[in-house]
């Protein structure tokens, strides 16, 4: 069996580094051309703006599957070179990807049309054209419950939790430079609202089995809380989204939370969207842009949707800020410290 496994498991995708290559020039080029190519450089210069804008506090929102085809990288660097000052994110991004390379393991390369029931037959998990190790992936939600143990039980937001898993990356890390690791490092804090929906919700499982009366618990009340502070301490912010769903739609509605809580903030003042969804139907991940100024969230005035298969958009729209050399000149908002810090169990 494992020789089998093996025979699909023999292309690691490569994450690509923006920092090596300088699209500039091609993006400036498709500001003269139309369809999605100008979509594309209208995005990468609203992006730019939200880094210009010194009082702009940037939220990246990541849905998808992206860090798993290639992008990993790219949401590092965007961290460590001071482009994202918090990020909303599916638990899949953060846990089964960013978190599962980190520990040494790796996607790879495959195809979709192949035979699923002899994936199956060899524990070999599909996203589209890339393939994982699912007895892999189960070490890594042995890794999440092992975290949880090394902590006071309680009620914890998954950025507290995230957090602990970047300490963890510090001294155990197979793989240096992951997203949950660099944003430890900066203070960037990192939140996943639909946590328990990966590899994290089967090790906070096995966690609790072990430790019924006194155990880690996940609070999705106290993420949008805390991302609510995050919005009134920054004021003035650009959204960053990759796909849609639920990260987007929670870093929106801190507006909306904000005001419900008697604070008045403004509508994110920026906002670019990299998606494939139609919204005819409602879909869009509920809306565009220019839909959600109608809910106070985003203001209209500055919105660029870009309709894209985002591993085909985000690498040039990320190569081509870095290069402009615009975050060189802001300042770190360092958000982690706003919350206390929790001491693990000796």
């Amino acid at each position: 069996m494992k020789t089998k496994k093996k025979g699909y498991l023999q292309a690691p995708v490569r994450h690509l580094d923006i920092t090596s290559i300088d699209a500039v020039s091609l993006v400036k080029a498709m500001k003269g051309m139309s369809f999605t190519a100008r979509d594309l450089a209208a995005g990468a210069d609203l992006f730019e703006r939200m880094l210009k804008d010194r009082p702009c506090s940037v939220i990246l929102c990541i849905a998808g599957s992206t860090s798993a085809a290639g992008c990993m990288n790219i949401y590092a660097d965007l961290v460590k070179y001071n482009m994202v000052d918090a990020i909303v994110a599916t638990g899949a991004a953060i846990v089964d990807m960013d978190f599962f390379e980190a520990l040494g393991f790796r996607h790879y390369q495959g195809s979709p049309h192949v035979d699923d029931k002899k994936l199956r037959s060899l524990y070999i998990d599909r996203i589209y054209d890339t393939f994982i190790d699912e007895e892999e992936l189960q070490n890594c939600d042995r890794t999440i419950g092992e975290i949880a143990d090394t902590l006071p039980p309680g009620i914890y937001s998954s950025r507290e939790f995230i957090r602990e898993m970047g300490r963890f990356l510090k001294k155990n890390a197979r793989k240096k430079g992951s997203l949950v690791e660099t944003a430890f490092d900066y203070d960037v804090p990192i939140f996943c609202p639909a946590f328990s929906d990966s590899s994290a919700g089967f090790g906070l499982v096995m966690h609790q089995t072990r430790r019924p009366d006194a155990h880690v618990s996940i609070d999705s009340v106290k993420d949008f809380r805390e991302l609510t502070q995050v919005k009134i301490k920054a004021k003035t912010t650009g959204l960053v989204i990759i796909g849609g769903g639920v990260p987007k739609n929670f870093a929106q509605d801190t507006v909306i939370c904000a005001e419900v809580l008697g604070k008045e903030v403004p509508m994110h003042k920026y906002a670019v969207q990299i998606t494939v969804a139609d919204v005819r139907d409602g879909a869009c991940s509920s809306s565009t842009l220019k839909e959600a100024s109608s809910w106070g969230k985003v203001d209209g005035t500055s919105e660029q949707m870009v309709y894209a298969e985002a591993t085909s958009v985000l690498p040039l729209m990320a190569s081509y800020v870095y290069h402009r050399g615009a975050w060189k000149k802001r300042r770190r908002r360092s958000f982690s410290k706003l919350f206390p810090e929790r001491t693990a169990k000796k």
